[in-house]
Parts: structure tokens; sequence; C-alpha cells
């Protein structure tokens, strides 16, 4: 009995390192979207720098602008935003959380030390060098940057141009063009023949284009006769037409008039973006917090990519929506943005 008991409370201890693990993977990468560097304290820091938009000409790939995930092992003291983000979340105390973390931090090393590496969610794999210093290799799954929130890579088949001159070129030499010489006439005859024959075909040639001229002004004639006469036949007929009116039947129709109602004319579909979050009891939180604080925020539900968003406030106008970005950037979140649906 006493050795199944320890072997529960061993598995227990495990399923427990396991779930901390993920929980605290999950918290980094929310972390990594609002901030530029996250400290696991006792381990190291997790930092992002943004990176351009870049178009790879080997590939043709266009990759949009993207914050690029390094480690730095140095910078491990405790600056209390992801305690106090877990602990506000897990709702526990900042000394408990605290604790799970230090547990974390040392299943980490102990990992490090017994296997190949150490997978932190979609942020990347940890592993010690010969020199026992972590390396860290970035996965590139996600992009932290929010501004870029949407975007991904692009590749684009290569344009092939056909250059003709240098095809007219290589089929002139490989195509021969040889010109034969034509044999000078000897005989003094033939000139003759030849010159009698080209008249007959001229007097020929002269005769059919003068009955051909001569054809086509006939024709010309009667095709104009016989348009005054279809004119004046018309002009003839015109003048026994009556003058008065025609009287068309009255048509009569019944309209139906009807009256709609349209309720809530006034559609709010421009959104002041106040984050995006993988789990709703976290988004509705975030909505709690900014009404406390005087805001008229939202949850609006959840995009494409499964993750729910919360609004500072929605506007069914564009300018005014825009403004109010513009002095939520300045005051309150340089991360918030504008989503129009």
């Amino acid at each position: 009995m006493l050795i199944k008991s320890y072997a529960n409370a061993y598995s227990a201890l495990i399923f427990f390192i396991i779930f901390v693990n993920m929980r605290t993977a999950y918290y980094i990468e929310e972390l990594l979207y609002r901030y530029n560097c996250v400290i696991v304290p006792g381990f190291g820091a997790f930092l992002t720098q943004v990176k351009s938009a870049e178009i790879q000409k080997s590939t043709n790939t266009f990759y949009p602008p993207t914050k690029v995930i390094s480690f730095n092992e140095q910078l491990s003291s405790n600056d209390g935003l992801l305690i106090a983000y877990m602990a506000d979340a897990e709702k526990v105390s900042y000394d408990e959380m605290l604790e799970k973390i230090e547990t974390t931090v040392l299943e980490w090393k102990n990992i490090l030390k017994e296997k190949p590496f150490l997978a932190i969610g979609n942020i990347g794999k940890l592993s010690l060098n010969s020199e026992g210093s972590i390396q860290f290799n970035p996965a590139n799954k996600v992009n932290f940057l929010t501004s870029s929130y949407g975007l991904s890579s692009y590749t684009s088949n290569p344009i092939t141009r056909e250059i003709l001159k240098e095809e007219v070129e290589t089929l002139e030499e490989t195509i021969p063009f040889i010109i034969t010489p034509e044999k000078r006439e000897t005989s003094s005859f033939r000139p003759f023949l030849k010159y009698a024959a080209i008249g007959l075909l001229l007097i020929a040639t002269g005769l059919s284009s003068f009955q051909f001229y001569n054809e086509n002004i006939n024709t010309d004639e009667i095709v104009q006769h016989q348009a005054q006469e279809q004119i004046s036949r018309n002009l003839q007929e015109a003048t026994f037409f009556s003058n008065a009116p025609l009287e068309l039947p009255s048509l009569t129709l019944d309209l139906i008039k009807k009256k709609v109602v349209v309720e809530n004319a006034e559609i709010k579909n421009h959104h002041i973006i106040a984050g995006a979050f993988r789990v709703r009891k976290n988004a509705d939180k975030k909505v709690a917090e900014l009404k406390r604080k005087g805001y008229d925020a939202s949850y609006i539900g959840a995009n494409k990519y499964g993750l729910h968003q919360v609004t500072f406030g929605s506007y069914s106008n564009v300018d005014e929506a825009l403004t109010y970005l513009k002095k939520i950037k300045s005051t309150v979140s340089k991360e918030a943005w504008l989503f129009s649906e």
C-alpha cells in the first residue's frame, strides 16, 4: 500500500509539472505579443526584435514584417512581469506562483541535462552546447507582431521572358540562306516574245477595267433612281396620315405602399482592438477590466484563427474610430489597432 501511495504521488507530481510547463509556455507567448522582453526568473529571457518585410529572390517568396525571437541566459533576474501576469490569470497569490515557476525552472534545467532539447510551446527549442551554455532555435510558427496580424508568407511563380531577337539570330545561324543565280538566255528571239506578251496583257487589262467602270456607273444610276422613287412614295403616303393624336387605352396601377421599419440602423462595425486571446475566459476578464476603467469595451467574437477579440470601443463612423485609435495608441496601448467588418 505504501509503494502504491508513493507511485500515485509521483504520477500526480509528474502531471503537475507537465501542466505547469505548458501553462508557463502559453503565458510567455501571450506576453511576447505585447512586450519585447519576457524574463523567466532564474532561467533566462526571451527577447523580440522587429524585422522588416523582405523578398527572398532565390525562392520568389515574400515575408511580412515579424518579430524575431532570441534567448539570453544572462537576463534571469525577476522583473515581476511573468509572475504577476500568471498569478492574476490563475487567481493565486504572487508568492505561490513564484514557487511554481521555480519548480518549473528546475524541471527545465533537468530536461536540458537529460534530453537533447527542451521545447517551449510555439516559441522554439532550447538545448545545451558542449560548453554547457543554452542555445536557442526559434520555431518561427507564430508571428508575434500584432501589426502584421493575418499576414503570411507568399511564394510567386517566376516570370519567364522570351527574347525573340536571340531566337531569330539562332535560327539564322543554323539555317543557311543561299541565292541561286539565273542563267541569261542567249537566244535573240525570246525578248521580243516577252514584250509582246506584256503588251497583250496591258490591252486586255485596260478593256476589262473600262467595261467594269461603265457597269458601275449604270448600276449607281439605277440605285439612285430607285431610292428617289421610294422617297417620293413615302412622302405621298405621309400626307394621308391624320393629325389627331392616337388614343391609347388607359392603364391603372394599384400601388401597395409598405412601411419598412429598420431597427438599430446604426451599425458599429469599426472596432478598436485591445487584445486577442486564445481563451475566452481571458477575453471576458479583459472586457471587465476595461469597463472598470471607463471604456466602452465589448467582446466581438473569435476571428478565423480562433482568437477571441476584445475592443476598447466600436464606432459606425470610420473617422471617429481613427481619431479614437490615435488617442488610445498615444495614451493607453501602442499595440491597439483598427478592425473594420
